[in-house]
């Protein structure tokens, strides 16, 4: 089988770490999707690469950007992409159509981009038998999400979920530790980034998206994974502001987002489970670590913390002025003996790489859809619970109530 030809659709932090200008301040200094797909390439996985933005004149800078910082630090690794639209056009939104007509059926693209152009993008994909990952959330609106199903059964693709987290060796050592533990009972996780990463989405942020759809997605998902016989049944949702506000968001924009869901026992209706997933971008500037992450499993036989914000491995640099927790299980950015790119154990490497396979093994026709489901990978029909969740969070927010999630039929409604 012929390696893969993907098109990344969006030339944000996530895909190139370049954001504003030049490099990003965060953890992805030189990004995830580009670089996890050059050296997919370099190892034979991956063929013909693209990229697709909506302003064609920050390529010049973007590509330079990847020479300098990834090529010249991993033994001249090859960054080549085709980009789309041209080095010459100020703005075209509708760039990724002419990307995509231009891969064959079977060919794959990756989307990072605002939430509320993932539905689109992903459509105009499938439809035309292009395999698909999304960054989460897959979409805002549940009934969305459930079309997206449809049409890729329709046309035989995989649409891929990029939950990171549900690779990350303790949340998947947890997932399974969970099934041995009884009942789901309770459930909290927390997840944070400072308040310098509202200037990063500054174009979005309060606006086409809000921090529960950002960052309470992961923990979300994570739990529905945890508690496959368990569905939820109603979303409460609490959100404080100002400090967003002061940092010039829009207004109404939430600071920190907690959503409180009741799960329900599919085959027991009288079991229930309570869970608390919060999420916050107002962090401290100065907390030593990117991202605050922790969750505390409750059931009936026992119960599972993990606390992945500080992982027993920190740095003292004067350059930083402070103590500094680092990552290297999310993305491992030193370079091999060899001088390589040496971050393939990472879970954000990993996630784009089990995509890869699953679509190049449904190509060879030694996997099937359904059985992609059956293995707990992060796709659209083992992801659906938490689309529900996220939408009736926001629901729950604009509307001041709670938010009902009733099965009807083979489809989620929320009422």
């Amino acid at each position: 089988m012929a390696p893969l030809n993907v098109i990344m659709v969006g030339t944000g932090e996530y895909t190139t770490g370049f954001v504003d200008g030049g490099m990003s301040g965060s953890d992805k200094k030189i990004g995830v999707v580009a670089l996890t797909m050059f050296d997919l390439r370099r190892r034979g996985k991956v063929a013909k690469l693209g990229m697709v933005g909506t302003t064609g004149t920050k390529f010049p800078a973007i590509r330079k950007h990847l020479q300098d910082n990834i090529s010249a630090a991993y033994n001249n690794l090859d960054v080549y992409f085709d980009s789309y639209p041209s080095d010459t056009t100020d703005r075209d939104p509708n760039s990724y159509k002419a990307a995509i007509d231009m891969l064959s059926p079977g060919d794959a693209i990756t989307i990072f981009t605002p939430d509320t152009t993932h539905f689109m993008i992903a459509m105009y994909a499938i439809q035309r038998g292009i395999h698909v990952l999304i960054t989460k959330p897959a979409v805002k609106l549940l009934h969305q999400h459930q079309t997206l199903i449809h049409e890729a059964w329709r046309h035989n693709v995989l649409v891929f979920i990029e939950h990171h987290k549900r690779f990350d060796p303790a949340y998947a050592d947890a997932r399974a530790r969970a099934k041995k533990l009884g009942n789901f009972n309770y459930f909290y996780s927390y997840m944070s980034q400072p308040k310098s990463q509202l200037q990063t989405f500054k174009a979005w942020a309060g606006k086409d998206s809000d921090i529960s759809y950002y960052l309470n997605s992961h923990h979300v998902d994570i739990c529905e994974s945890m508690v496959p016989d368990y569905k939820p049944v109603k979303v409460t949702a609490s959100g404080s502001k100002g400090t967003a506000e002061e940092l010039g968001c829009k207004s109404g924009t939430e600071d920190t987002i907690s959503l409180l869901v009741e799960w329900q026992k599919r085959d027991e209706p009288g079991r229930k489970a309570t869970a608390v997933y919060t999420a916050s971008w107002t962090a401290p500037l100065r907390a030593g670590v990117h991202s605050n992450q922790h969750f505390h499993y409750m059931a009936s036989e026992g119960e599972i913390r993990i606390d992945q914000g500080k992982r027993g491995y920190d740095v003292a640099d004067d350059a930083q002025g402070q103590l500094m927790w680092f990552n290297p299980f999310y993305m491992k950015y030193s370079p091999d003996h060899e001088g390589n790119f040496d971050g393939q154990t990472g879970y954000g490497y990993i996630s784009l790489e089990k995509f890869v396979d699953a679509v190049v093994a449904l190509k060879m026709g030694t996997v099937t859809l359904d059985e992609l489901d059956r293995r707990g990978l992060p796709t659209l029909k083992n992801t659906i619970a938490t689309t529900a969740i996220l939408e009736a969070g926001r629901r729950s927010l604009d509307e001041l109530r709670p938010i009902e999630i009733v099965e009807a039929g083979k489809g989620w409604v929320l009422i």
